[in-house]
């Protein structure tokens, strides 16, 4: 285990600024992957190139039957596995790593020059240093996610089409320079194939949380914009009504011009009608 320490290290400071769901997914990794990958699988396996039997006695022959049926060995295949499908989750720490010290000057920044002044305050981490992932750190996670999604589904798909999922205790081989067919026998095959499954199922279900990690962000910031939207509209109704009020005081102001109008004719009307009667009685 002295060989994965350093990887340990590094996934372990992830903890911190991951979701519950990414913590679990990295207890998986350390304990069903890392650790029996590392104590259990590795004594299973031992040299098992030395552990083939074929019947010949063709020098070479039982290594290009080996190199044949296992192009890659299990242990180095699985190890592979857990190295690339760390990868994203490293550069995702990276970039926390990167912003986390950038904000940390800013309020550095901010506690020598005072809080008068107008600087950006710090938008993904609080006082504690605790990071809130969101914005371009919630793409940057959810990226590496989809990348870790594929590369799972890869090593998956890739270990079927390379030696299936079963230990086979004999196969044949014809390759050069076996002078004919032989016949090759592998050691413990039974418990081989217990330890490929198991990897198989340890696989899968870091592939399933992942995917439940994706969904939990997605709708998680999907309800957080729905509640900041429904407290702005209960907080500030006069704002989502702005363009009402300026049509209503136009509406006013329309109305109070209708009716100086209105007033101004009914005057003229009733002044035209007293000339009329007045030059009535002067003409009789």
């Amino acid at each position: 285990m002295g060989d994965w320490g350093f990887l340990s290290a590094l996934l372990d400071k992830v903890q911190s600024h991951s979701t519950v769901i990414g913590k679990i997914w990295m207890s998986v990794l350390f304990v069903f992957r890392i650790l029996v990958l590392g104590t259990a699988a590795e004594n299973v396996w031992g040299d098992e190139q030395s552990s083939l039997v074929c019947n010949t006695l063709q020098p070479g022959c039982e290594n290009v039957c080996y190199d044949w049926q296992f192009p890659i060995s299990h242990i180095r295949f699985w190890v592979l596995q857990i190295i690339f499908v760390s990868t994203p989750t490293l550069v995702y720490l990276g970039h926390a790593v990167q912003i986390i010290h950038q904000e940390k000057k800013l309020r550095e920044k901010i506690k020598s020059i005072g809080e008068g002044h107008k600087l950006k305050s710090p938008k993904y981490t609080d006082e504690t240093g605790h990071v809130k992932i969101k914005g371009n750190l919630l793409g940057s996670y959810l990226t590496q996610l989809f990348f870790k999604i594929i590369l799972e589904i890869a090593f998956i798909v890739g270990q079927y089409y390379l030696y299936g999922f079963i230990m086979v205790a004999k196969f044949t081989c014809s390759q050069s320079p076996c002078p004919y067919t032989v016949e090759c026998f592998m050691s413990r095959p039974t418990e081989k194939t217990i330890f490929i499954i198991f990897m198989l199922v340890v696989a899968c279900v870091s592939l399933l949380l992942n995917v439940i990690e994706v969904f939990y962000l997605l709708f998680t910031r999907v309800g957080c914009k729905k509640r900041s939207h429904n407290i702005t509209s209960t907080r500030n109704p006069a704002s989502l009504s702005s363009s009402w009020q300026m049509t209503s005081e136009d509406a006013l102001r329309q109305n109070k011009m209708n009716k100086q109008y209105e007033s101004g004719q009914s005057l003229g009307g009733s002044l035209d009608g007293a000339k009329e009667e007045k030059q009535l009685m002067e003409d009789h």
